[in-house]
């Protein structure tokens, strides 16, 4: 089957957390068979900061960001037997929902996957992104790739057939253990971009405790933080290619996730750091939020912190075995349970049946 992708970008994380997510979910879907065809627009210095080239196991299509070029890659929807349009592309968003999901042919499986479900039931529930709005009834499916309960039933109660979420994992052959790196070692690493929704939280759950613990070493990685005050033994790093990212997680003594507002009140949304972490041994601190035991338990394979406060006690009493104990039983947890091998059946899975037996007969 031949599968239309719209999305942020494929080849580049530069502002962009959700490429490693569509890399591990589409090559899986590549080795099962789907012909994947990804479409990203030329924005945001993305091109010039690519993790990747295009891979053998994807055509991707990158297009100026001009509404010309943005109307020409929308007509090539109309040859494709699944056509998506992600969340968060960035330009022209509205245009892009409503142009694929007409261009569609008649049979094709539509799919609306979003990579930020608390911030886009946010904006459609107060009145934007109408587009979005109007279609969700006429999609066969919304899948999400964190949210839980909560966004499953806000998609529906907006109109949405189905929401299925599909949850962030890891790739084994991509995220593994890694020899060390010193521009890396430190005692608190925290990866992740400068945003509104995630500074307050940054400032709670990272640099307060850098200032509780000033003879412990910290590190921010992530684009933006680059002018923000902070204590004398935190270091700023800057943008962190996806090549660095199993040195960046087997360095430290361990690493922070912190969730942006939104998914840490809906709870159910495990960033995509915290797998890869997992994946390369590394000893997780994160903020608390609900369902997190469905994914990893807190105490033997993450440690869960409710402030500040708590991440600066964590650190304080954390030892080099214990944090090999955590990290050690988190990454055979993410190795038995969080691949995209797994993530990729469960979608095959779905578009298959709904392929076969309709898109109202499908349960799993």
């Amino acid at each position: 089957m031949k599968l239309a992708f719209y999305g942020s970008s494929l080849l580049s994380s530069y502002w962009n957390g959700a490429a490693t997510y569509y890399r591990g979910m589409l090559r899986d879907l590549a080795a099962r068979g789907y012909e994947i065809h990804f479409y990203e627009p030329n924005a945001f210095e993305r091109q010039s900061h690519r993790d990747m080239e295009a891979p053998d196991w994807a055509q991707v299509h990158v297009y100026d960001a001009t509404e010309e070029d943005a109307r020409r890659v929308i007509e090539e929807a109309s040859s494709a037997d699944i056509v998506v349009k992600a969340s968060g592309v960035g330009v022209f968003d509205d245009m892009l929902i409503a142009g694929v999901m007409a261009a569609a042919k008649p049979g094709a499986i539509r799919i609306f996957w979003d990579v930020d479900a608390p911030a886009t039931l946010a904006e459609i529930s107060g009145g934007g992104s109408l587009p979005l709005r109007r279609a969700l009834p006429s999609l066969d499916i919304v899948f999400t790739y964190g949210g839980g309960p909560p966004v499953v039933s806000a998609y529906e109660g907006l109109g949405a057939r189905r929401c299925v979420p599909i949850y962030n994992a890891l790739s084994p052959e991509t995220h593994h253990r890694e020899g060390e790196d010193a521009k890396f070692a430190v005692d608190l690493a925290f990866l992740g971009n400068r945003l509104p929704d995630r500074e307050a939280r940054v400032d709670e759950f990272f640099l307060r405790p850098a200032a509780l613990l000033p003879r412990r070493s910290f590190l921010i990685g992530g684009s933006g933080w680059g002018d923000k005050s902070m204590p004398p033994n935190v270091r700023s790093h800057g943008h962190v290619y996806t090549h660095e990212h199993n040195r960046f997680n087997s360095t430290p003594l361990a690493v922070l996730n912190i969730a942006r507002d939104s998914m840490a009140t809906t709870g159910y949304s495990p960033a995509t750091r915290v797998f890869e972490a997992a994946g390369a041994g590394a000893c997780i601190i994160t903020d608390a939020w609900v369902g997190i035991e469905n994914f990893l338990e807190p105490g033997r394979e993450i440690l869960v912190a409710h402030d500040g406060d708590e991440v600066a006690a964590l650190l304080a009493d954390l030892t080099p075995q214990r944090a090999r104990s955590i990290g050690e039983a988190a990454r055979l947890r993410v190795l038995a349970d969080h691949t995209y091998e797994k993530r990729g059946a469960q979608v095959d899975f779905i578009l298959r049946q709904m392929q076969q037996h309709g898109r109202e007969k499908v349960t799993a």
